[in-house]
């Protein structure tokens, strides 16, 4: 472990001496660092000028930042390296190569904003060509994106026969450019303040454990909006708690300072391009105007504090120093601050003039426009019907699900499989005695014995690493297929699922994607699952733009469907049943290496005249013994509908069998209020009104928790009798 000027929390305590004669800045490099700093606060006073004159609607600025994140960007190689950055890097990305226009036509929301079409606030940067990965407002979730990005970079240099995209094949690898260098280093940025999120913790984990090239960068300024760092940081100062990470280089600077800076950067860069590990550079700085335009830091900062600050501004300092030491002349130092100004502005004319996205253009990019899944020529036969041999022995849900897994992983070398006890075994030694494990259902057991430890792999016990990590490896444009031990445990991944790997493609304008496949057991009948181990709740899931969501009921359809979710080109939450897992319903013979089944196209499980029942999961096998009692004791003719993919789900299957029975059941496993089946009922009701003889009915779970006494869990989820007396009060209307 290499340490760097670790200090106290004082910035005048800082290590700010002057870097060596092998070290120091020539006299043209500290000129080009003042460029750079000038424009970058000149495009900052350009915005608030026209946030004023209500050009532009948000404003947020790098003032007082500018040397640290100058100095991190000239230790890096633009376009080779990878920065996964935050919404405070505007000089960062102004010395990678992003122009003044480019930051200017984000400000105005124009359609023309390389970053993303006029979607995102300012400062939220993305360039495909600089490799900069596109940036949200969250807090801290960006570094475990870079980790995950860093994984990928090693994991195409370990394989780079994976980066090829196969002849003939058109699954979401024919739309990715994959590009890669064996000596990559990936820069994520955060403010100190985000240092209290837990992905901030589960980043430097993973970094640490995997000894990844990805250099963490502070940007301390003291206040995460009005809250200073003593508030968020025991003790006041990162890196003291961050000090005892194995396999970093750690460095704390006075960010104020570009030589200091810079020496610091050079060195955490050469650690991660030797493969020595990960970096951690933490950077005093000050902030010279308010966290945005939205808010005065007069209100909660003294003027003592604010005065102290600018004394400190590093674009003040380094212009001393260049008049000073006799870098420029005045009349040289005017003239580059003019033409700086005049560029600025001119930039400035252009994108207020530069034309605004088109209304038509608002659902552009939601989901990939290159692979359609709900498709019809995705649809295949199974290999027995194909072929026309007897089918072999049936499998269950379980097994299908795993079979779906080797041969794709077969075909498609860029499949990576890991979560919490996933593998067979994290100790390899271990592998030459024991069965292995592959998950807690063992729906992925044997697949690192046949695939290795760097295709499939146990992760921390984390969600949101699993899935934040999963975002970097996707955007590289590997395919990460996940899992979340049980839905109940999702939670804590739900911050990077919907403001992270949903948005990804929209908020980029189709610059960025991220095709994750989240596979999650779910559901309850378990007898004795109790509150933890029972939950649904995919209604939270369907309502995020983005997100595909599927949820099979039976062997056949599992293998199909993920087989679809994992040639997919969007983000996919595939929903896995745990009571028919192994259940006798829905087993059926292995389908074969290519079958698969289109999104958003419902199956008729049971055809009906008399009564519709629209469903899904675990409720269809009990809607048949409904339906089956039914027509036996009261002769009822029931049409079940198994929707299969709940977003896209199949209107026109609904519609149809609605027009032909006149009377509907939606049956859904999760609580009857504010569930999935509540929006279908009131879709039918809107929209197929003349269409119904009958109120349309809702069959549910009690809106309450699901207990660990097998009595109560059987009065809590909907059974079959409550199902089947709904169907003969309906057929009653």
């Amino acid at each position: 472990m290499k340490n760097a000027a670790l200090a106290g929390t004082s910035a005048s305590s800082i290590d700010a001496s002057p870097a060596d004669s092998s070290s120091a800045l020539t006299p043209g490099q500290l000129v080009d660092f003042y460029r750079l700093m000038y424009a970058s606060r000149r495009i900052d006073d350009r915005e608030i000028l026209l946030k004023r004159q209500q050009k532009i609607f948000f404003q947020i600025s790098a003032a007082g930042h500018e040397a640290f994140q100058v100095a991190a960007a000239k230790a890096l190689r633009p376009g080779y390296d990878w920065v996964v950055p935050y919404y405070r890097d505007r000089a960062l990305c102004l010395a990678l190569g992003v122009t003044a226009e480019d930051m200017l036509l984000q400000s105005v929301g124009s359609a023309a904003d390389p970053a993303s079409g006029g979607r995102q606030m300012p400062s939220h940067w993305a360039s495909t060509k600089l490799n900069i990965v596109s940036t949200s407002s969250s807090t801290a979730t960006q570094v475990l994106h870079a980790v995950g990005v860093a994984e990928a970079g090693r994991y195409f240099s370990h394989f780079p026969d994976a980066a090829s995209v196969p002849e003939g094949d058109q699954d979401y690898r024919a739309f990715s450019h994959v590009k890669f260098h064996s000596d990559e280093v990936v820069l994520t940025c955060i403010g100190e303040g985000s240092t209290s999120q837990g992905e901030f913790w589960e980043a430097l984990n993973t970094a640490s454990n995997k000894k990844l090239p990805v250099v963490f960068c502070v940007e301390d300024n003291g206040y995460a909006i009005s809250v200073p760092v003593e508030a968020n940081t025991p003790g006041g100062n990162i890196s003291r708690l961050v000090a005892n990470f194995p396999n970093f280089y750690f460095a704390e600077v006075d960010g104020t300072d570009p030589e200091a800076s810079y020496r610091a950067f050079v060195g955490a860069v050469e650690h991660c391009r030797a493969g020595k590990g990960p970096a951690f550079v933490h950077g005093h700085c000050v902030r010279i105007y308010s966290h945005s335009f939205s808010e005065d830091d007069k209100n909660y900062r003294s003027k003592a504090e604010r005065e102290a600050d600018a004394m400190r501004d590093p674009l003040h300092t380094l212009q001393m120093r260049l008049l000073r030491e006799g870098m420029l002349s005045t009349g040289e130092l005017n003239a580059l601050e003019q033409q700086i100004d005049e560029q600025v502005a001119a930039a400035a004319i252009r994108a207020v003039d530069a034309p605004l996205p088109e209304l038509s253009s608002i659902l552009r990019h939601v989901y990939s426009e290159d692979f359609d899944p709900t498709r019809e020529e995705l649809a295949s036969e199974p290999l027995w019907q194909k072929e026309g041999t007897p089918p072999k022995a049936d499998r269950t849900m379980a097994d299908m699900i795993n079979v779906c897994l080797r041969d794709e992983m077969r075909r498609d070398p860029r499949i990576v499989v890991y979560g919490e006890d996933v593998a067979d075994a994290t100790r390899e030694d271990a592998l030459k005695e024991v069965k292995g494990k592959g998950g807690v259902f063992s729906l992925t057991s044997g697949l690192q014995m046949e695939f290795g430890s760097e295709r499939v792999f146990n992760s921390p016990l984390a969600e949101a690493n699993i899935v934040g990590r999963a975002v970097g490896y996707a955007v590289r444009g590997m395919k990460p297929v996940v899992e979340i031990q049980f839905f109940d445990y999702i939670w804590p991944a739900v911050h990077q699922i919907r403001n992270e790997l949903a948005l990804m493609r929209w908020r980029s304008n189709g610059s960025f994607k991220a095709p994750v496949v989240i596979r999650v057991p779910i559901g309850g009948y378990l007898t004795g699952g109790s509150i933890y181990h029972s939950q649904s709740g995919e209604s939270i899931f369907t309502h995020i733009p983005g997100l595909r969501v599927v949820f099979p009921s039976n062997a056949l359809d599992a293998n199909g469907l993920l087989r679809t979710a994992i040639r997919c080109d969007d983000p996919v939450l595939f929903l896995e049943h745990k009571r028919l897992y192994r259940e006798p319903y829905g087993r059926a013979p292995y389908a074969g290496p290519d079958y698969m089944v289109p999104f958003g196209k419902a199956a008729i499980a049971r055809a009906g005249t008399d009564v519709t029942i629209v469903t899904y999961g675990a409720l269809v096998p009990r809607a048949l013994q409904a339906a089956q009692k039914a027509e036996r004791e009261h002769g009822i003719q029931t049409e079940v509908i198994d929707l299969r993919t709940l977003s896209p789900y199949d209107w026109d299957a609904i519609a149809t069998s609605v027009k032909k029975t006149s009377k509907v059941i939606v049956a859904y496993e999760d609580t009857k209020s504010w569930g999935y089946g509540a929006e279908i009922a009131a879709r039918i009701a809107d929209e197929l009104f003349e269409d119904l003889d009958a109120p349309v009915k809702r069959v549910a779970a009690m809106d309450t928790f699901v207990a660990y006494q097998p009595l109560l869990e059987d009065a809590i989820l909907p059974q079959p009798e409550d199902v089947l007396r709904t169907i003969v009060e309906l057929k009653r209307f």
